[in-house]
Parts: structure tokens; sequence; C-alpha cells
């Protein structure tokens, strides 16, 4: 019910990493003979870019489309992208790091009329946003249970049956499970969890959403009217109502953090957290690395209050003007100083 599909079209698995891998690699072995052209974008999840990359060493050919400075993908890209050999098109339906919302519909309705499958990464959408698999025209969609409050290590694929009938070469042989396409043992008590969490998503997304909107509403404005130099990264509407990405300009994101460390909240992606390079996505956006390494990322749900928001304005508040009163650069700027003109040593 949660996004309108046949249980007998949905492949349960360990979660959304392996939805994404099955998806992709699983259409590209069972339609090579058709095409070898697969399109995705460079804000995708590591699941389908290194799963993308892995296909490239085998011979598939990717187009990785850009995005624009608010992340969102030109429908026109794709277009253009697309040749008669062209098999699968991936793209999230929301981004994990900055929240922002892709127009999936026109995407799906593209890839239909040109006869090309669509996949999407929906793990940051299903439960949050209304999606019905056959309004957006998606073929398949990865998610996972813990995103909508489920227990970890389980979720699924869903695998349109009709229309057309999509068929995926399995990556674990064996017992045949799942119709073949995902052979061994199921995780039971975490399938209970999954379907209990998407029944609760299904019936409170409404009110939800809009409470949580409000939280973040309240949240961006408590930071942004208090300090100067700091920018949403992304969209600023199009984006999940529980997301909210800043840069605050002349801090370290990891220094942020440890002046903040009784809050829950994270310095790009939790998926990529031991990286110390600026996350990928945000450079995708145009983000100067400076800007990008300044960033965190604040994330919003079911169980936060109007007393935690206003919490942690108040010590984010205290730790950005804390951080920018040691910073020779914020001296630099209150001064006056242009810092793009300055000439630094070693340049």
């Amino acid at each position: 019910d949660l996004i309108s599909a046949n249980s007998k079209e949905i492949v349960l698995t360990s979660g959304a990493t392996e939805s994404d891998n099955l998806a992709i690699k699983g259409v590209a072995d069972m339609y090579y003979e058709r095409g070898d052209h697969i399109i995705t974008a460079v804000t995708e999840h590591k699941a389908v870019l290194d799963s993308c990359k892995k296909l490239e060493k085998r011979g598939f050919r990717v187009t990785y489309l850009p995005v624009g400075s608010d992340g969102l993908i030109s429908p026109d890209d794709i277009r253009n992208a697309m040749t008669d050999k062209t098999i699968l098109v991936t793209i999230m339906m929301a981004n994990n790091e900055i929240g922002v919302i892709q127009p999936i519909a026109e995407i799906g309705k593209l890839c239909k009329e040109k006869g090309v499958l669509f996949h999407t990464d929906a793990t940051q959408a299903i439960g949050k946003i209304p999606f019905n698999v056959n309004e957006l025209n998606v073929d398949l969609a990865s998610f996972s249970a813990h995103k909508i409050y489920g227990p970890k290590g389980v979720g699924g694929l869903y695998v349109r049956r009709k229309n057309p009938r999509v068929m995926l070469v399995p990556m674990m042989d064996g017992g045949g499970h799942e119709r073949g396409m995902r052979s061994g043992t199921l995780n039971v008590t975490g399938i209970v969890g999954l379907g209990k969490a998407c029944e609760l998503a299904r019936l409170e997304m409404p009110t939800e959403n809009e409470r949580v909107l409000t939280l973040r509403e309240r949240l961006r404005e408590g930071l942004m009217n208090e300090l100067p130099d700091v920018y949403v990264n992304g969209h600023p509407t199009q984006r999940l109502a529980g997301n909210l990405n800043i840069s605050f300009a002349y801090v370290e994101g990891e220094s942020l953090l440890m002046g903040i460390n009784d809050i829950a909240v994270s310095s790009g992606s939790a998926c990529t957290s031991a990286s110390l390079e600026p996350s990928y996505v945000l450079k995708a956006l145009g983000v100067g690395e400076e800007l990008a390494h300044s960033s965190i990322r604040f994330g919003l749900g079911r169980f936060n209050t109007e007393e935690e928001v206003d919490y942690t304005i108040g010590r984010v508040n205290e730790a950005v003007n804390r951080l920018r009163e040691l910073s020779p650069l914020w001296e630099m700027v209150q001064e006056g100083v242009d810092l793009s003109k300055v000439q630094w040593a070693g340049e």
C-alpha cells in the first residue's frame, strides 16, 4: 500500500545497498544483448556509483550526468544522453546528503516513452513523501527499513511485473528464493519490522511531514537569522522535510561537530564518514572546498521536538561564534579584506 505495488513485486533484501546492486547489475546482465549503456548522476549514493564503476570494468558504458547548483538533474540532459543502446536510467528520488528531491515523474515518463528501464534509489523518500510506482513510471525501486524507523539489516527492491515485466539476473544463486532473484534464508523478524514500519509510515506521513517541516524551518531560521555567512546546500524548497544541509563559512565541520558533541548531526554522508575528503555531492553542486568542509547535515524526524530544535540552535550558534573568533580568515573578513584578492604564500 505504501508504494502501490503488488506484494509479488517486492524482492526482500538486506537493505538498500544490496537492492541497488541487484537492480543495476541484474538489469545489465539480463539485457546486455539489447544494449550496454547506463545513465546515472554524479550525486548518486555510492552503492549506485560503485555498481556502475564495476560494470564499466566489464565493458559497459556509463554516462554520469551533472546536476545544477541546486542539486537537481535536468530531464533534458537525460533525454540527450540516451542512445539506442541505453538499457537503464538510475536516478535517486531524494539525496541522502542534501535531501533534494529529483523530478522522478518526468524522468519516469521519459524512460517509458523511450522504452528504457528506470531504477530509483528511493531509500530516503519512501515513507516520507508520496511514492506511487505507477504514477511515477518506476520499474525498480530500492528501499531500506531503518530509514522509516524499522530494524536495520532489511530492505527491499520493487521489481515491476507488467508493462513492462522486468527480469533480473540474480547476484546470489542457491535455493531460488524471492522468485529466483535473491537466494538465501530471509531475515524473518526484520521483515516483520519492515512491514510494521511501512504501515505506520503510510498512516502518519501527511501529519508527520507537516510537523517535521515546521521544525526544519524553525531550525533554519534560528541559525540563519543569528549567523552571517551561512548557506543552505541544495534546492531551498524541493527537498525532504527532515533534511537541512548547511555550510558555515570560516568554520571547519569536524571542529564544529566536536563543539556540539551532545547533538547527533553529521558532516557529510554517514555512509562515507571514514573519508576526510569533502563531500562529492557538494563538490558536484559547485560548492568550494572550504565551504564543503564546513557543511553539517541536520536530520529531523518523528521523535524530535521544538525544545530540541531550540537547544540545537543555541548550541550551534555558540560553537560557530567561538570557532570563528579563533579563525584568522574570519578576522580578515571582519576587517574588510577581500580574501579572493589575497596573494597567499606558496601560491
